[in-house]
């Protein structure tokens, strides 16, 4: 019997054409694996074409609701956000599909996985990193790496190399943008966003969502309710993770929310420039922390802060499966006990705002924050306060007085 690959399959041009690769270079029997984190109709007629470009099964694996469960909401807790404003889109589900990729070569008893990620990529890492925490064992075959059989180096090339195959599918050699999609986000590379200094074709680029300018006058409202830091309701309504960020997608995108242009740094060492489009994630995350603000002491949220960007690092950099991120997020969820409440919002052109926040573990007094004198709070204690937190100040300013007399 011939040895068996694991192919991550989406159904592209450069998956169609990595299984006759695989079968030329390698005399593997191909199982191609799809993994459904919420990409809609790209699964559509997959099995017919795994099969006519020479696969010998195809396994498609719905997990939205563990992407969106064990992913995101970790992700939602410490408020990941790489550099400040991608929401780790991408990132959140590559171990996932790494994970369920082992799952399928165990239960195939397959020798090795093939990814379809370029050499100059993050998905590489991050793919190859989950790969190797949770099976060493494995071989991992990366066609885009294999220069001395891998000659294919444009769309051009690949459907050239399908059809000396007698593979005739519908693709095009049309130059379009490289795109990641899934329930949280969809991310563009390519064409003229590969200058910095050329503006986004939004009218040509945008999938979720409209930009702004395009959003209606009158917005639109909504309410989230947590429980110790997860979303379980929108607007009242008890539901599933994967059923609000869906529902959010459609107002976020309707409203023009959640569009962020950036230049990133790849953990391989270049900066990229990309547009993502994450609507609901987008009001997820602002609704969180909105909570957060009103329930954790002000020494946790700045520790937590801290620790917020490291997680977000980590993820980005695909070492999901590490001590280190299970270690920080025993602490992100400890922080979460008390992350209860509901936040609502009004979604105007791109911005969301504050329409209140109310939490039965609110650190909020008005009786402390109002300028009426309470119980609590005597304004005469503020003088020796300012003394002992100020003494260091003053006893440098005297010494600095006396030095410069002499």
């Amino acid at each position: 019997m011939k040895e068996k690959v694991i192919l991550a399959y989406s159904g592209g041009l450069d998956t169609t054409a990595i299984i006759p690769w695989l079968k030329e270079n390698y005399d593997y029997d191909v199982i191609c694996c799809c993994i459904d984190v919420g990409q809609g109709n790209e699964l559509d007629g997959l099995e017919e074409r795994a099969k006519l470009c020479g696969a010998e099964k195809l396994h498609i694996i719905h997990a939205v609701d563990e992407f969106c469960d064990d992913y995101i909401v970790p992700c939602v807790m410490a408020d990941a956000v790489y550099e400040n404003k991608y929401l780790l889109g991408t990132s959140m589900a590559r171990p996932l599909i790494a994970k369920i990729l082992v799952d399928i070569a165990r239960k195939e008893g397959a020798s090795a996985i093939c990814h379809g990620a370029t050499g100059k990529g993050n998905d590489q890492v991050r793919f190859e990193l989950g790969i190797k925490a949770l099976a060493p064992d494995l071989k991992i075959i990366a066609p885009w790496r294999c220069l001395d059989t891998w000659k294919m180096q444009s769309r051009e090339d690949e459907i050239e190399y399908c059809h000396q195959h007698g593979i005739n599918l519908p693709f095009s050699a049309d130059s379009s943008y490289s795109r990641d999609r899934n329930l949280w986000h969809i991310s563009h590379e390519g064409l003229e966003l590969e200058d910095p200094a050329n503006s986004p074709n939004y009218d040509h680029l945008l999938v979720l969502g409209v930009t702004p300018e395009k959003a209606p006058e009158e917005g639109a409202t909504v309410s989230l309710t947590f429980e110790k830091g997860v979303p379980v309701a929108i607007n009242g309504q008890k539901k599933k993770v994967s059923e609000i960020i869906t529902e959010l997608n459609a107002l976020g995108g309707a409203n023009g929310i959640g569009i962020i242009d950036i230049v990133e740094n790849r953990v391989v060492g270049m900066k990229s420039r990309g547009v993502y489009e994450t609507p609901g994630g987008t009001i997820l995350l602002e609704a969180h922390k909105q909570l957060e603000e009103l329930i954790l002491d002000r020494d946790t949220m700045a520790f937590k802060k801290t620790i917020d960007a490291r997680y977000a690092d980590i993820v980005y950099e695909g070492k999901w499966f590490t001590p280190l991120r299970e270690a920080l997020q025993a602490f992100v969820e400890s922080t979460q006990q008390y992350v209860t409440g509901e936040v609502k919002m009004k979604l105007y052109k791109g911005n969301i705002i504050k329409q209140g926040t109310t939490s039965p573990y609110s650190l909020y007094s008005e009786s402390l924050a109002s300028f009426t004198t309470g119980e609590l709070y005597n304004h005469k204690d503020a003088e020796g306060f300012i003394n002992l937190f100020g003494l260091s100040l003053k006893v440098r300013a005297m010494k600095m007085a006396e030095a410069n007399k002499d």
